[in-house]
């Protein structure tokens, strides 16, 4: 058997150069699960709220180190914000890695950091995603990265559209694990 280490990313705030990422996220296959590519006002829309999401919560993209690709290769997106879930007031986060780097371990790696990143914040008792259930890789990224399933709901994504998502969730009061 063999193992595989978690590869080393970094996650850097969200800047105005990041637009061309949502341009380049913005295909059937990385919207697949949430309900297809949006129209370039709906992407232009969607880079102004990242932009002005400066806590609570915080919008991210993915970084790969030198070693693992071009020097700040930038290969996805992650970040989390409020929601109100069930009568609280919570922390939602969710992620896109593109295609070429998905595989490897990256999102899970980015999970974790953006867990991190929302206990330090320290607003809100818990994070959550809810990927649809018939995204495998993203339940996997869930799972992998700490979260405990909840089960399954029924989650709006985009505004206007019912998914059947799973419900994923960290205590960011619990203590992290090594």
């Amino acid at each position: 058997m063999t193992h595989r280490t978690a590869p080393q990313v970094g996650i850097e705030p969200w800047t105005a150069a990041d637009l061309g990422l949502l341009r380049r996220a913005n295909t059937p296959e990385m919207t697949e699960h949430v309900g297809g590519p949006e129209a370039e006002e709906q992407v232009l829309a969607r880079h102004r709220r990242y932009l002005e999401l400066d806590g609570p919560g915080r919008m991210f993209r993915i970084v790969l180190p030198p070693e693992d690709g071009p020097e700040g290769a930038v290969v996805g997106s992650i970040g989390f914000w409020e929601l109100t879930w069930k009568g609280e007031t919570v922390y939602e986060t969710g992620w896109g890695v593109l295609p070429q780097f998905q595989g490897r371990g990256i999102a899970v790696a980015a999970a974790r950091k953006v867990i991190a990143a929302a206990r330090v914040e320290g607003r809100h008792g818990s994070l959550h995603a809810f990927p649809s259930v018939a995204h495998n890789a993203s339940n996997t990224v869930c799972r992998k990265a700490g979260f405990v399933l909840v089960g399954e709901c029924a989650f709006e994504y985009p505004k206007g559209r019912l998914m059947r998502s799973n419900e994923w969730r960290v205590d960011l009061a619990a203590r992290a694990r090594s």
